[in-house]
């Protein structure tokens, strides 16, 4: 089974400033802001949703199918990603555009100011599915608002079964735009604030969400997952972290296990437990593309987590 991962390419800039943001800002002029902060210490990471979930579906030895929009600077990143043994044939450069760009400043607080640049992300409605061939499962990340629509209306005419993950995009759509892709997807996976902002904007419980999809998957960050499927509500347990590092890219991880589960047939008990043991993994690592392993580790650590093997 092929599965065609929808989503973003980006470039993360993260820098650190030794001190705190407050004691640089007057609050009195705050309508006129003019600051400037010192970063000395920065890194540059590969992310963006198809790019993460890519990575970790390769890691699974899984064939990785990722599908995007990215600018003329993507060369370093299509390098890695080669790299890693995970193809690039349908990832389209967009001239003149800059492949996705986050800068993010985090302070002692650990507060952060984030600034955001979509670039080519807004092109990916120029992708079509029917580009990929012998797809067999699908998933849909956060990605150009037109490019979300248009990629989950391609997958259900094609009657390819996907996974709707609408993830830091949710804000974009509206109660209309919420209920096709929920007409449309086989199944749905949000953390617990997507779903608790699904539920107000759609006006369904996540209940009724999950009755008209194969499966719901919720994820509750240190409380681990719910998946809703088959009228049952199944619990996934958190898979606690030798260290906590860095959060970022958790979630990508744990939806390509959900990937994992599906291609291989497994069932959502089984699903869920390899999603919640990638997410742990990953969060052991700066970064969402810095953590490593080979099969026979992830099939021991599970079997030393859970009890039993998969």
């Amino acid at each position: 089974m092929r599965a065609l991962i929808c989503g973003s390419y980006a470039f993360d800039q993260i820098m650190v400033f030794p001190d705190k943001f407050k004691n640089h800002i007057l609050p009195e002029k705050v309508h006129m802001i003019n600051v400037s902060f010192l970063v000395p210490d920065m890194r540059r990471e590969f992310g963006g949703t198809a790019g993460n979930i890519a990575y970790n579906l390769n890691l699974l030895g899984e064939e990785a199918l990722p599908m995007a929009t990215v600018g003329t600077d993507f060369g370093p990143y299509k390098e890695w990603m080669e790299s890693c043994g995970v193809t690039t044939d349908y990832i389209q450069q967009v001239d003149g555009s800059f492949t996705a760009q986050a800068f993010i400043t985090t302070d002692l607080d650990d507060n952060q100011i984030t600034a955001f640049h979509p670039g080519a992300m807004n092109s990916s409605h120029l992708n079509v599915i029917s580009n990929a061939k012998d797809i067999s499962l699908g998933i849909v990340s956060p990605d150009g608002r037109d490019g979300m629509i248009e990629h989950a209306t391609q997958f259900a005419n094609a009657d390819i079964p996907f996974i709707f993950d609408p993830g830091q995009g949710l804000p974009m759509f509206g109660k209309e735009d919420l209920m096709q892709f929920i007409e449309q997807a086989t199944y749905i996976t949000v953390n617990d604030y997507e779903s608790a902002m699904m539920q107000e904007r759609t006006g369904l419980s996540v209940v009724e969400i999950a009755e008209r999809v194969s499966a719901m998957i919720v994820t509750r960050g240190g409380e681990g997952a719910y998946i809703y499927a088959d009228g049952h509500r199944i619990e996934i347990p958190v898979v606690e972290a030798e260290h906590t590092l860095d959060p970022t890219g958790c979630g990508d991880a744990f939806r390509a296990g959900l990937l994992y589960g599906l291609i291989n047939d497994l069932e959502w008990s089984v699903t869920g437990r390899i999603a919640s043991l990638l997410g742990s993994i990953k969060i052991e690592s700066h970064g969402t593309q810095n953590h490593n392993f080979n099969m026979d580790e992830f099939r021991d650590k599970y079997q030393s987590e859970f009890g039993v093997q998969f």
